[in-house]
């Protein structure tokens, strides 16, 4: 049975996480199996939009540890280096140009909630929990956890939930910028989403992407230079050129 599917629907693209026994947790077949799905993506000229959720009641518990881990006691220098390997096999739903949509049915820890965090847009269920647990087992936050938490809900907010490492209910996400949308069903609203969003100009939304990221990391004459360019380049799309034209005629 794979323990990852990649799906297609028109345009949007669905990678589920397929080992609902143990809630999604990552073990390196799982891992290697979601980074073939996600370089399936990108390679992918027809994809327009992708949702990531989870078989069953969970998104993912998380990492299976002895088996992504390994020995624990090799030199420090070489765990790093074992680790941004593990980091990898997830973070390249970041580097994805098209819009990506977490839809998170249950519990999302530890590396599962790294998962969802890679996502632009994160849709919560009613039963999702995000979980940032490092500190509770003793752990430093990875796979970057700690940078992607603190864009989504600030410096503040970030040290205080990998400080407890307590489990973030649906509503609370919500109302902290966690989740994007709280809603009964998260995997409905996240393929409606992702449609909406494939409806949309393929490199208009690749631009919108950039763009966010360089202002949340840049100066505004940064954010200018890269905004002119490239809302100069969409005023030649046609649902554009519709548009001004409907304007000039009201």
């Amino acid at each position: 049975m794979p323990l990852v599917l990649l799906d297609s629907a028109g345009p949007v693209r669905t990678i589920t996480l397929n080992a609902p026994e143990r809630r999604n947790a990552l073990d390196w077949p799982l891992l290697d199996e979601l980074a073939a799905a996600v370089q399936a993506v990108a390679a992918d000229e027809d994809a327009r939009a992708l949702v990531v959720t989870g078989a069953g009641k969970g998104f993912c518990a998380g990492a299976n540890l002895a088996n992504l881990f390994g020995d624990v006691d090799r030199p420090t220098d070489q765990m790093r280096d074992h680790l941004m390997k593990v980091y990898a096999s997830f973070l390249g739903i970041r580097e994805l140009t098209i819009p990506t949509i977490a839809a998170v049915n249950g519990a999302a820890v530890g590396a599962g909630l790294n998962v969802a965090l890679a996502c632009d847009v994160v849709v919560a269920g009613p039963h999702a929990g995000f979980g940032p647990t490092f500190a509770e087992i003793g752990l430093h936050p990875g796979g970057g956890c700690s940078w992607m938490l603190t864009e989504r809900i600030g410096r503040g907010r970030a040290t205080a939930a990998l400080f407890s490492g307590a489990i973030i209910g649906a509503d609370e996400a919500g109302r902290i910028g966690l989740a994007d949308q709280v809603t009964d069903d998260a995997l409905a609203t996240a393929l409606e989403l992702a449609n909406l969003y494939a409806s949309r100009e393929t490199k208009l939304m690749a631009d919108i992407k950039t763009s966010v990221r360089i202002a949340a990391t840049s100066d505004l004459a940064t954010s200018l230079e890269f905004e002119s360019w490239s809302q100069a380049e969409s005023m030649r799309n046609e649902r554009f050129r519709v548009f001004m034209r409907r304007f000039a005629d009201s």
